[in-house]
């Protein structure tokens, strides 16, 4: 427990242990703000305007990798509760999250800090509480019970969020029939959040799946002196055995596949090697043209 950032009290210099070494280190380059990445307005009614709706979220999946979402049917308040309710699970006394701290990735409901944090040479200043939302029968048993609220606002919110998750992914299914378009110049961009509206992030098995028709962009946080940030992160995540590789229908003589197939449990474990070591995670499962 005395890992958590949490325990940490009167601070006044970053530990060496949170310092990467200068090769690791952004580049020293001005990062404008953007107004430029997409927000996508769903109005509430997704059947009235399908196939613009399909056009624009794979327009922003192959130039930045990532959109805001507004209009999206979850409720304001609810989001505004689970933010609230996650804070306050953070600004809990150490010794209340006790029971839920721990090393293995294996649990379903976990609090811990950084990434590895016993095999990393290079800690992230952060703490997680991660878990499982679905089926929520299955496992809000697990999820902590201090707040009180705790299992109702995050089980509401879950169920809600899955909803959307899985139209998005309807969309993006019914807009892989389309060839891709050319990519951004890679360059860091400072978003600018809308009120109310979901970051979305297409992830590394859809840019496998749709064989580089979308694009996973590298995205971080940057942290602040003075206020502490609370992310509340979903995460779509296929079954362990899943095997990922590009959809039939988008490979054939003119566009080959651009990855190798691979089970998606296997990907983790080097995800968390890669992310934790500072390398590229999927450099391994690129073809290489002959």
């Amino acid at each position: 427990m005395e890992k958590l950032i949490s325990s940490k009290h009167n601070i006044q210099n970053v530990p060496e242990s949170y310092i990467l070494p200068p090769e690791r280190r952004p580049r020293k380059v001005a990062i404008h703000s953007c107004k430029c990445v997409p927000v996508i307005d769903l109005h509430g009614n997704i059947d009235s305007n399908r196939q613009e709706l399909v056009q624009r979220i794979m327009k922003a999946g192959q130039e930045f990798g990532f959109f805001q979402l507004t209009n999206h049917g979850v409720p304001e308040e609810l989001m505004k509760e689970t933010v609230k309710v996650a804070e306050e699970f953070f600004q809990l006394p150490v010794e209340d999250m006790a029971s839920l701290y721990s090393e293995d990735p294996r649990k379903g409901c976990r609090l811990y800090t950084s990434i590895d944090y016993d095999h990393e040479k290079v800690h992230f200043w952060r703490d997680n509480l991660r878990h499982h939302c679905h089926p929520l029968e299955d496992h809000v048993g697990e999820w902590p019970t201090n707040p009180t609220r705790y299992r109702d606002v995050i089980g509401n919110y879950a169920v809600r969020v899955r909803e959307l998750s899985l139209m998005l992914l309807d969309l993006i299914c019914e807009g892989s029939r389309s060839r891709p378009s050319s990519l951004r110049d890679e360059e860091w961009l400072a978003l600018e959040p809308v009120p109310n509206a979901f970051v979305v992030n297409i992830g590394h098995a859809l840019q496998v799946i749709s064989n580089g028709m979308l694009r996973s962009a590298e995205h971080r946080v940057v942290t602040n002196a003075y206020v502490a940030q609370t992310t509340v992160a979903n995460f779509i995540h296929p079954s362990n055995d899943s095997l990922i590789q590009p959809a039939t229908l988008l490979v054939d003589r003119c566009s080959l596949p651009l990855y190798r197939p691979f089970p998606y449990v296997e990907f983790v474990r080097k995800y968390i090697k890669d992310t934790r070591d500072g390398d590229p995670p999927m450099k391994e499962y690129e073809i290489s043209e002959t």
